[in-house]
C-alpha cells in the first residue's frame, strides 16, 4: 500500500515501506501541518544517511538537534522532538530488535495488546496510538482481531477523523472539515 500523506512521492515511498519511518512521522505529527510531520523521516534520512533506529539512538544529542533545525525545519519545535526521535529510537532499537514493525507482528497479538504497545512508545499517548494502530488496520490490512475496535474511532469505516483515512486529496479535505468540525464543536461546549 502506497501512502500519500507529504506530496512528496519520495518521502510518501519511505513511509510506505519503513515501519520505523511511519512511527516517527506519527509521533512528529503534532503542532505541525501532517504532512511536514510525515515528510519528517525523510529529511532525517537524507541528512544522516540512514533511518537505523540503534543509529538514531546513538547519535549526538546536540547534533540530532541540528539535523532537526537544518532548512527545511524537520518540526517548529527542534530540541524536544528531536529527543523524542531518539528516546522513541532507543525503544525499538532495544526491545524491539531494531525492527518496528515487531511491535504489531511479534507473537500474533491483538489488537487491544498492538495499542497497549503502541502506548507503550515514547510519545504515543491514547489518541496516538489509536490513530497509528488505525493507519496499520486501514492502510496495511494488520491481521491483528479487534484492531478496529481498539482503534476507535479511528478504525471505524468512513469516519474521516484521521490520518488513517487519507488516500488522496479528496480525502484529505474531508479529515480536515472533519477535525475543524470537532474543533467548533469543542469550542461551542466550553
Amino acid at each position: 500500500m502506497m501512502l500519500h500523506l507529504t506530496g512528496d512521492d519520495a518521502a510518501d515511498a519511505l513511509l510506505s515501506e519503513d515501519p520505523f519511518a511511519l512511527l516517527v512521522g506519527m509521533l512528529l505529527d503534532q503542532q505541525v501541518p501532517m504532512e511536514t510531520a510525515f515528510a519528517g523521516p525523510a529529511k532525517i534520512r537524507d541528512r544522516i544517511g540512514t533511518l537505523d533506529p540503534a543509529t538514531i539512538a546513538a547519535f549526538d544529542a546536540d547534533s540530532f538537534v541540528g539535523v532537526f533545525r537544518a532548512t527545511p525545519a524537520v518540526h517548529r519545535f527542534p530540541g524536544s522532538m528531536a529527543g523524542r526521535v531518539q528516546a522513541l529510537a532507543e525503544v525499538v532499537a532495544r526491545d524491539w530488535n531494531g525492527d518496528a514493525s515487531l511491535i504489531w507482528t511479534s507473537g500474533t497479538p491483538n489488537g487491544t495488546e498492538v495499542l497497549r504497545r503502541l502506548r507503550m512508545l515514547p510519545g504515543f499517548g491514547e489518541q496516538k496510538a489509536k490513530i497509528f494502530l488505525a493507519i496499520l488496520g486501514k492502510r496495511f490490512a494488520l491481521a491483528a482481531p479487534g484492531w478496529q475496535d481498539a482503534s476507535a474511532p479511528y478504525g471505524q469505516d468512513g469516519s474521516h477523523a484521521s490520518v488513517a483515512d487519507i488516500v488522496d486529496a479528496e480525502s484529505l479535505a474531508r479529515v480536515r472539515e472533519t477535525k475543524r468540525a470537532a474543533k467548533a464543536a469543542a469550542k461551542t461546549k466550553a
